[in-house]
């Protein structure tokens, strides 16, 4: 995937829940990707109705060859602002729940994006909340859909620069990823919207954008030594 980034600066009343409960297991590491490679502009491009079964296959082989299992793959609807174009882009792509470690995660993204021709993929690995490690933070908001990200950053212009976009399901779930400094960035994009933050799940971890040229696996260095 391109690029997605998400993250307007104001800051709430009320104030919500991040990380994960003490002792609670950490949900699986992700991986957002898509094989698409052109720019699509036109929300009614009938490339954005692909449900990407074979990218899904795919993809599972390869999380599989790197020693890990997705335990579930969410098909999205991403909007992005192309400050090249100077407007919104679209695409289809998916989210890989995957049993992988921290460099079999970056390896996995990198033959991912070398294989489908992407700049980079990006990865989110949960965190506990109070993890040194973390460097950002993911919102998931029920009913919000692309058509309103994709007016919301047309109308924007600092949800524009700061957020990049974001990515929606089918069920209308928003799934925001952004610097972890960036919280009322995504507080105030999604309030916008029409959104309901104080129903939000807010969840904090590290991303990584990783194009093809990623190192290979320790546990791969491991078993071949």
């Amino acid at each position: 995937m391109r690029k997605l980034l998400v993250a307007v600066t104001s800051v709430l009343a009320f104030t919500i829940p991040t990380g994960t409960a003490a002792g609670a297991p950490l949900p699986c590491p992700e991986i957002f990707a898509t094989n698409n490679t052109a720019i699509i502009t036109d929300p009614a491009d009938p490339r954005l109705q692909d449900r990407l079964v074979k990218f899904d296959r795919e993809v599972r082989g390869i999380v599989f060859a790197n020693g890990g299992v997705t335990t579930r793959s969410t098909l999205l609807d991403g909007v992005f602002w192309s400050s090249e174009l100077q407007q919104t882009t679209f695409e289809r792509s998916r989210k890989f729940d995957v049993t992988l470690g921290e460099e079999s995660l970056r390896h996995t993204a990198s033959t991912i994006s070398k294989q489908f021709r992407q700049e980079s993929v990006l990865t989110f690995r949960f965190l506990p909340a109070n993890s040194p490690k973390v460097d950002a933070i993911q919102v998931e908001v029920d009913g919000i859909t692309a058509k309103q990200v994709r007016e919301g950053l047309l109308k924007d212009a600092v949800a524009r620069e700061k957020l990049g976009g974001g990515s929606v399901t089918l069920q209308d779930k928003a799934i925001l990823i952004a610097d972890v400094n960036d919280l009322p960035t995504v507080r105030a994009f999604v309030t916008n919207l029409g959104g309901d933050m104080s129903k939000a799940k807010v969840r904090k971890g590290t991303w990584e954008f990783v194009g093809a040229e990623a190192e290979t696996p320790l546990w791969i260095k491991q078993n071949a030594a």
